[in-house]
């Protein structure tokens, strides 16, 4: 997997300039204050709330950086982001792990966690210490909510990773908190996941324990082929996840297209349920609309480990 893609925005620091420097380019706008003594240049127009944050929090982890202590390194979501894994619920607590307490400077959101990481756990990423990429699934699936674990796990076998490498990790950490979650969702990891979004409908499809569906499921209709989020063959039941990326732009055209779309999978015998961020929210309500829009029973045993927590 290629590392630190992204590029990162100038992070500016005070001791190299004049402090009447400093305050005139934070009125201006032309600086945005990341903590004591650092700055970021504005963020360039066009960029949205997400893109924004994102961008801040990259540099914020470029100052933070000067201030740590030997052996500490942005770990867990943090660490996720330099590898350009991506996030469901992103927020702006730092994720730093040391052999000791003291590890950053007082002054930023800092969520300090105490353990050697081994020298092979470590590397760089854009200049930044980082844990390891299988290091940083395993202390995400570990730790974080099941949709937030299996958006970085997905993400991470898309981009090449060896699942096994994780699970040796795992081996390592036999009887500490976390383990017996982070297996259950490296078995449910799918390189087909293609947004965090598709990743957080099939965990609540797999949750209530239906069949895992499949895909990036292919279906033919007089249209052509199209491809859908995931979906069962043997039912002929498709669920697609609307993202936002999806209509933006000239929405009045790509509605029309989805619907010819969706038309098409109706008429050649399909059922389709789409998704949005909101319908995440009520997995009840979601997993009822499926089990409606399939022609039969479909067998199902939840499976309460799944579960968001």
């Amino acid at each position: 997997m290629s590392q630190g893609t992204r590029t990162i925005s100038t992070v500016r620091f005070s001791r190299d300039h004049l402090p009447s420097d400093v305050a005139v380019r934070r009125r201006s706008g032309e600086w945005i204050r990341l903590r004591r003594g650092a700055s970021m240049e504005a963020h360039p127009a066009g960029m949205d709330t997400h893109e924004r944050r994102e961008r801040e929090l990259r540099a914020t982890l470029v100052a933070l950086s000067q201030t740590l202590a030997p052996h500490a390194c942005f770990s867990h979501t943090t660490a996720a982001l330099p590898w350009d894994l991506p996030s469901w619920r992103s927020g702006s607590r730092i994720h730093v792990t040391s052999p000791t307490r003291s590890s950053v400077r007082r002054g930023a959101p800092v969520a300090r966690h105490v353990a050697v990481v081994p020298h092979g756990q470590r590397t760089q990423v854009g200049g930044l210490p980082v844990t390891t990429l299988p290091r940083t699934v395993a202390d995400c699936a570990m730790t974080s909510s099941p949709a937030e674990g299996l958006v970085v796990v997905d993400a991470a076998l898309r981009a090449g990773l060896n699942l096994a490498e994780v699970s040796a990790l795992l081996e390592e950490r036999v009887g500490c908190r976390g383990v017996r979650l982070a297996r259950e969702l490296l078995a449910c990891a799918d390189a087909g996941a293609e947004s965090p979004g598709e990743s957080c409908t099939r965990l609540i499809v797999l949750a209530a324990g239906l069949p895992r569906p499949t895909t990036q499921l292919e279906v033919r209709t007089h249209l052509g082929r199209f491809r859908a989020d995931m979906g069962w063959e043997a039912w002929r039941l498709l669920i697609e996840y609307d993202g936002r990326s999806k209509y933006a732009g000239a929405e009045q055209e790509t509605f029309i297209r989805e619907k010819r779309r969706a038309d098409a999978l109706t008429e050649a015998g399909w059922r389709l349920v789409r998704v949005t961020k909101e319908d995440l929210r009520s997995p009840e309500l979601l997993v009822a609309r499926v089990l409606r829009a399939a022609p039969g029973p479909i067998p199902h045993t939840p499976r309460p480990a799944l579960r968001a927590r």
